[in-house]
């Protein structure tokens, strides 16, 4: 397995490249690889009170679409959160999660990530998107890009002197190589994001580095949360970053919920823990204003 990763990763692409795959993301849809979906436990956050919906941002080469959800305030500059999504981009539960922050007091906003390597919605299995798109990413591409993602929301009615990040599963190895490259994000929240290289995802061209690589790099505190029963990431790896953080003398801290398993927030899905989820929420919530990015 480990070798056909490998094999399907080029050289890094250059930034400038000027094919976008996806140039626009239809609210209201799930990706097709997540069906069917748990509709008894989906969550819905309506957008009263907020301005919500698709936005263009400008980035090396051309624009990528982002789901952006904020108050419906006039004159006033909110809190930036940046929500970086899980392997299945930018579908609807990301899109609400970005809402769930809006109604908090946040400008959320979700960048699609892959728009360059091709659209993952519409792909019907984890592996076509893995061997497809999520192999061809280069780190350096989503790093430059959660950069251009925090400038745009700088001049739209974001205060970025008060920014964080948050990301799920793909995207939550992505918050803790973010919070090591961005020295103004302020706090980072990572829900059970890969932590050290394995056979599944192994260091490559494109994603030379993982969250235990950049510990002493990190300039921001991210709050990990993580699932005893996620066998995508063994405790022992868990407790491999937690020993990593201490000897840095790191404010990160990570949590682990005995009975979750990996994707424990997102309601959509079979893994869904209610009590859990709450509680995660809850912390992020806490951790966020504790170090300054609410």
């Amino acid at each position: 397995m480990k070798e056909d990763i490998i094999s399907l990763i080029p050289d890094a692409p250059r930034l400038d490249r000027r094919e976008f795959f996806v140039t626009s993301i239809l609210a209201g849809t799930f990706a097709l690889a997540v069906q069917p979906i748990a509709a008894q436990t989906k969550i819905t956050t309506d957008v009263k009170g907020l301005v919500a919906g698709e936005v263009k941002i400008p980035v090396s080469g051309g624009e990528i679409p982002a789901y952006r959800a904020m108050p419906e305030a006039k004159n006033k500059k909110f809190p930036v959160v940046l929500v970086v999504h899980e392997i299945f981009g930018v579908h609807e539960w990301i899109q609400d999660v970005c809402r769930r922050f809006a109604k908090l007091g946040y400008m959320a906003i979700a960048p699609s990530l892959y728009a360059r390597q091709g659209d993952v919605t519409q792909m019907k299995n984890i592996q076509e998107i893995i061997r497809n798109v999520v192999a061809k990413v280069p780190d350096a591409q989503v790093m430059s890009d959660l950069d251009a993602t925090a400038d745009w929301a700088k001049k739209n009615s974001g205060n970025t002197k008060k920014l964080s990040v948050t990301g799920f599963c793909w995207g939550g190895r992505i918050t803790w190589l973010y919070a090591a490259h961005n020295k103004n994000v302020d706090a980072g929240a990572a829900w059970y994001g890969g932590l050290v290289p394995n056979e599944r995802s192994p260091r490559n061209p494109n994603q030379p580095k993982f969250p235990i690589d950049v510990v002493k790099d990190l300039k921001a505190p991210v709050l990990g949360l993580y699932g005893g029963l996620d066998t995508g990431i063994p405790l022992n790896t868990v407790q491999q970053m937690q020993e990593e953080l201490k000897k840095a003398k790191s404010e990160s801290e990570i949590v682990v919920f005995p009975n979750a398993d990996h994707g424990f927030l997102a309601d959509y899905r079979p893994s869904y823990n209610r009590e859990s989820s709450a509680d995660a929420w809850k912390r992020v919530q806490e951790w966020f204003k504790e170090h300054g990015a609410a």
